[in-house]
This record gives structure tokens, C-alpha cells and sequence, in this order.
């Protein structure tokens, strides 16, 4: 065979590689996922009636900073996990200064409050649901960013799945922030940050058998 038929075979069927997958399964992971947990939060928890008025405060959006850097920090090590071969690097930082600085804000506003009001001001009024409602708003999301690792190719299937769990809570958690009528700080570090890390510690267990190849 001539060298010129072999290429000639060789190409024939090739199509053209999908330019920029990464951004493209995560971008439609997240969008899906988030739009399908705000329409929950709608339907089943309903909206904060005076959402108008305290998104106007800052208290609000420093509500809202924390599971949005965690979501930055989550997507910034997925996209790297999902390359074979490619350590996080430097994308630890996206994830633990997040839960370092509301961690460290909650003790300081915990220091600061009377020691008669400092359990209130950590159980909040919806302790015993708010882990679990986050949990349940991030299962559609789980889904959908599982299904964007799996078209990928991760090789550390654990940390991946952990990762993606992450990324599930904190979309879910910025949908809850729609309708949770909590405040404090020292609420957000203690069970904003429980409601993530259960869909963690669920991916990191899921990773091996969901992700592999």
C-alpha cells in the first residue's frame, strides 16, 4: 500500500474534535442544575417574602459570597481533576480559604456574643432542616455535574467525585439562600458548610464507581 492511501485511509471518518469541553459540560451542568434547585426552592420552600429588601444589605451578599467561592474553588479543581494526569495545584486555595474565612468570621462573632445568646446565634431557627434541605436541593445538580465529569476523563475518582459533590452543595446552597431567612454568620460556617460537605463525603463514596471508566 502507498503511503498516500494509507493516510487517505487512515482520515477517512475523522470528524473534528469538540473545541473547549471543559467549559462546555460544566457551563451546561451548572445552568441546568442551578435552574432545576431554584425552581425547587420556588415550588417547595417558596421564596423569602422580603428578598427585595434584604438583598439590598450586605449581610445578604456576604450570605451569598460563601457558597459562590466555593463554587468557583470546586469548579476550578474539577476542571483540572478532569484531565488525566493533571494534579489540583494550586486550586486548594479556591476551596479552603472559603472555609477558612467563614470559619474564622463565625469564632469571631461567637467570641463577641454573650454566652447566653451564642448557642441561639449558632442553632439559628432552622438548624435541624437547613443540612438536609441543601442536601436534597443538590441532588439534580449532583446528577448533572456527574454527568459532565463522566464524558471527561478523571483519573483520581475519589477526590473527583468529593469535588463534584462540593460543586453539587454550593449551587444548591446559592438556591437556598432564595428562601433561608438565617443571617448569622456563626449559622452559615456551622450548617451551610454541613449541607455541602454531605453531598462531599456522598461523591467522594460514588467517585470510584460513577466516574470509572
Amino acid at each position: 500500500m502507498k503511503t498516500d492511501d494509507l493516510i487517505s485511509m487512515l482520515a477517512t471518518g475523522v470528524t473534528p474534535v469538540e473545541r473547549h469541553p471543559l467549559a462546555r459540560r460544566f457551563g451546561t451542568a451548572i445552568a441546568a442544575g442551578a435552574a432545576i434547585a431554584a425552581v425547587l426552592v420556588a415550588a417547595t420552600f417558596h421564596v423569602r417574602a422580603d428578598l427585595a429588601e434584604v438583598a439590598a444589605t450586605p449581610l445578604f451578599w456576604a450570605k451569598v459570597a460563601l457558597p459562590f467561592s466555593l463554587l468557583l474553588g470546586a469548579l476550578w479543581m474539577a476542571t483540572r481533576l478532569a484531565r488525566p494526569g493533571v494534579a489540583p495545584g494550586a486550586s486548594w486555595l479556591g476551596i479552603g480559604v472559603p472555609f477558612a474565612s467563614i470559619w474564622l468570621a463565625a469564632l469571631y462573632v461567637a467570641a463577641r456574643t454573650p454566652d447566653g445568646e451564642r448557642m441561639a446565634a449558632v442553632l439559628g431557627q432552622t438548624w435541624r432542616v437547613c443540612p438536609f434541605n441543601i442536601v436534597m436541593l443538590s441532588v439534580p445538580v449532583f446528577i448533572a455535574v456527574f454527568w459532565a465529569l463522566r464524558g471527561l476523563a478523571p483519573t483520581r475518582l475519589a477526590l473527583t467525585g468529593a469535588v463534584g459533590g462540593l460543586l453539587s452543595g454550593a449551587v444548591a446552597t446559592l438556591a437556598y439562600c432564595l428562601h433561608c431567612p438565617e443571617m448569622g454568620v456563626a449559622f452559615w460556617g456551622v450548617w451551610y458548610v454541613l449541607g455541602m460537605l454531605l453531598p462531599t463525603a456522598i461523591g467522594a463514596l460514588l467517585g470510584p464507581r460513577l466516574l470509572r471508566w
